[in-house]
């Protein structure tokens, strides 16, 4: 009984040891760094800089420490690409054009962007996509055949590859992704999870070479509904969240969590804030129980794992990403800025 003891307050020592204290945020402040008639959707850390892309051609970074930003246009044939989706490697910057024809761009050796693959058939759309690592990488697109679009790169981008519709789980009919804030997929070690207009989640534990699907209670009733953005804190503690671009303050059945993997998910704050939003990010050091999410209702912090949520400020954001746990950077429409949490 002695030992008993003895075990049982070094384990309760240890969990104290562990255990993240809270940020305890009470508001932000923004500051405005871009403007510019240009919607932007995907924001990419990379290594001393902030990539962005959004509609008309437009992409560019921002370097993390003057702030200076430089941006360039896209152009392919006569078309000007609406850009929803970026990713990085070591090496190289990535952009996925959403809609007819599928563009994919990869940084080029003369400091342009090359063209690594092109899809032209009725229905493509693409809404995210990230990497691994610097050689694999994904991007997933709405259903074309049956099943969601998957392409997958095992060369560091160099190369994609459709994955056919026999190796991926079924599709329902017309589900695809939200393009909202490049964060329809979430990735952890060789674990990858992609959220869904139906509210489901199609899951890949071994860097795409399988895939199953998960059900979650987000409500999903009419097509302006399901999930936008989802982020996973480690490869079993995972959020998601949406609701209703068309009923912004609806609060009803739009955020979930899952502490198995996305096995499973329960509705957090139901009917309570927040409503719609495009971007949940976990905070950074912040063990797992703080999160801020971001859309056009403005930007909100929960510091109990979502139970709770309060509004930090009402500025207007489609994405969200932190360079360290009490700064990140938003973007929107017309603009980006750079956020400092207190």
């Amino acid at each position: 009984m002695r030992y008993f003891l003895l075990l049982f307050v070094l384990l309760v020592a240890w969990g104290c040891v562990d255990e993240q204290p809270s940020h305890n945020y009470s508001g932000v402040d923004v500051r405005i760094l871009f403007n510019d008639s240009v919607s932007i959707r995907a924001l990419e850390v990379m290594e001393g800089s902030i990539g962005f892309a959004g509609n008309v051609g437009v992409f560019g970074a921002i370097d993390l420490k003057s702030q200076q930003i430089r941006a360039k246009q896209q152009r392919f044939d006569t078309i000007f690409p609406e850009f929803r989706s970026i990713a990085h490697t070591k090496s190289d910057f990535f952009m996925l054009s959403a809609g007819r024809p599928a563009l994919l761009f990869k940084t080029g050796n003369q400091g342009l962007m090359d063209l690594v693959y092109s899809e032209d058939e009725e229905g493509v759309f693409y809404d995210s996509m990230t990497f691994w690592n610097d050689m694999e990488g994904l991007a997933v697109g709405d259903e074309m055949n049956g099943c969601l679009s998957v392409l997958i790169t095992r060369d560091g981008g160099n190369s994609w590859q459709k994955i056919p519709c026999s190796q991926l789980p079924e599709a329902l009919p017309g589900e695809g992704a939200f393009a909202a804030s490049n964060t329809n997929i979430a990735i952890s070690g060789d674990h990858a999870w992609v959220g869904t207009t139906e509210s489901r989640i199609l899951y890949s534990p071994d860097k795409g070479y399988s895939w199953q699907v998960f059900t979650t209670p987000v409500l999903n009733r009419e097509p302006t509904q399901g999930i936008y953005t989802l982020d996973f804190y480690n490869d079993q503690l995972g959020v998601a969240m949406g609701g209703d671009y068309t009923q912004p303050d609806s609060m009803t059945a739009n955020k979930a969590l899952t502490e198995d993997g996305g096995k499973s998910w329960k509705l957090l704050a139901d009917g309570n804030l927040p409503g719609y939003k495009s971007c949940v990010q976990f905070v950074p050091n912040g063990g797992g129980k703080e999160m801020v999410a971001v859309g056009v209702t403005g930007i909100t912090y929960s510091q109990d794992f979502g139970a709770s949520w309060s509004n930090l400020s009402e500025e207007p954001f489609y994405t969200l990403r932190f360079v360290d746990d009490s700064t990140a950077y938003a973007a929107g429409k017309y603009r980006i800025g750079l956020l400092k949490f207190k």
